[in-house]
């Protein structure tokens, strides 16, 4: 009771913008050192022998651990949303059970040799050392994607106890035990750059797994002590199926993209260097993208059942939004680039000036980011979901499309050709977005 009269009194008339950043910044920190794991892994990989082929590696497998792991990336934001008592939690955790064992026998099915070596040899085109190489690393990431589904869960539970200070702890456990991992492993000289980064990447995930679980565990007590209120409809899997599956969609839409735009990469100018730095760049990009990917579920907890909430989250929208490119642009356009690159990634000078120009084009990509989790989280509080499976339909059509023609067509270098695709597919989904939100607020 004390926790929902809290939440009753920050989304009223007096939420401010201290308050959101209050609740926001411990999910921004979570995200933001997600974020760094990228760089340090690549920063790693680019150390050991053969860094051109391993990175390139790495990134496959991290690609098609991404596939694997989508359907079940957004069920934060339905425990968010969804989990209130005791019947709610359990029909979500089993929902939830049930996809972490389906993606993992997917993910199973998917590394059997026959299958693996026609998609990366065949259809992507890679060298068979590089293959190899990504078929080791994908073995290793066996575990990361259900841990990531359990952890997820639990995290949505302590959001809705406005216990986001913890999530980040957690985090903090994680950075720390991938990071010990990749240094002991990197010491030791013994494995390919590619299955240093999977194994440390796993171990990582697999232990924050466990850590939230511990600390979500009071309130999951308490919500399975608390009984559903009689007058209000049961939680049921139709209702969970109908709620959940366009975000599932989403993310399996906005993720699956990645093999795509390894598929093209494979036949572009310069394709191993461009398979090479595109992690790096992405990673970099990520950093600052993490601001907007952690404000989705601070948008859903904090606009208030009538809405109240919604003009100072708009407000810390926009400022957010703005800030985030800043500060990506003064790293892309200035000197820093080629330290970034070239002394914290660890790349060569050749992929360092590779690097710099797809940096500079996905500069608007933070506030994108920022401005699509603000308008999720609008259609999500409303319970509309359908239209923002449709954005990442026009997402993910726009970066096809994009990239058959600037490789097919204008002969652009595999990265560049990407990251102007990105750039381009994020803008179709936010217009779409954009419509259908004002459509919702016609509605109500």
């Amino acid at each position: 009771m004390r926790y929902w009269l809290a939440m009753k009194r920050i989304t009223t008339e007096t939420l401010t913008g201290r308050k959101i950043a209050k609740f926001w910044t411990p999910l921004a920190a979570t995200w933001l050192m997600m974020a760094t794991e990228g760089p340090f892994i690549a920063a790693i990989i680019a150390r050991l022998p053969e860094p051109k082929f391993n990175l390139a590696a790495y990134g496959v497998a991290f690609s098609y651990a991404l596939i694997v792991e989508s359907p079940i990336i957004m069920i934060m934001t339905a425990s968010t949303a969804l989990v209130k008592d005791r019947h709610s939690f359990q029909k979500l955790f089993r929902y939830t059970l049930f996809l972490n064992i389906f993606i993992t026998v997917l993910m199973l099915i998917g590394l059997a040799p026959e299958i693996f070596n026609f998609v990366t040899e065949v259809l992507i085109g890679l060298p068979t050392h590089i293959a190899k190489l990504t078929r080791t690393a994908a073995l290793l990431l066996i575990p990361w994607p259900a841990a990531i589904g359990f952890r997820r869960f639990y995290q949505g539970i302590l959001i809705t106890h406005n216990k986001t200070r913890r999530i980040a702890f957690a985090t903090i456990f994680r950075l720390v035990s991938m990071a010990v991992t990749a240094t002991l492993l990197f010491e030791e000289h013994r494995l390919s750059g590619a299955a240093v980064g999977a194994i440390s990447l796993s171990t990582g995930v697999v232990l924050e797994s466990f850590v939230i679980y511990f600390m979500a565990a009071p309130y999951i007590r308490g919500l399975r002590e608390k009984s559903p209120v009689s007058n209000q409809p049961q939680l049921n899997y139709r209702f969970i199926s109908v709620f959940y599956y366009p975000l599932a969609i989403t993310s399996i839409l906005a993720l699956g993209v990645q093999p795509l735009v390894t598929f093209f990469m494979g036949h572009s100018r310069f394709p191993v260097e461009s398979l090479a730095v595109l992690p790096v760049v992405t990673s970099l990009v990520f950093v600052f993208r993490s601001m907007g990917l952690s404000f989705q579920e601070v948008v859903i907890a904090l606009m208030g059942e009538n809405r109240e909430g919604y003009v100072p989250l708009k407000r810390f929208t926009t400022i957010l939004a703005l800030t985030t490119s800043f500060l990506l642009g003064i790293i892309a356009f200035t000197p820093a680039s080629q330290v970034w690159f070239q002394q914290i990634s660890g790349l060569s000078k050749q992929l360092a000036d590779f690097a710099i120009l797809p940096t500079r084009i996905l500069v608007l990509m933070p506030a994108l980011s920022v401005l699509i989790s603000w308008q999720r989280a609008n259609l999500v509080h409303v319970r509309q979901t359908g239209p923002i499976t449709w954005a990442t339909v026009i997402e993910i059509s726009g970066i096809v499309l994009t990239l058959f023609i600037s490789i097919r067509y204008l002969n652009m270098v595999g990265v560049v050709a990407a990251a102007a695709a990105f750039l381009i597919g994020r803008l179709g989904a936010n217009s779409w977005l954009a419509l259908s939100r004002n459509k919702a607020a016609d509605l109500r």
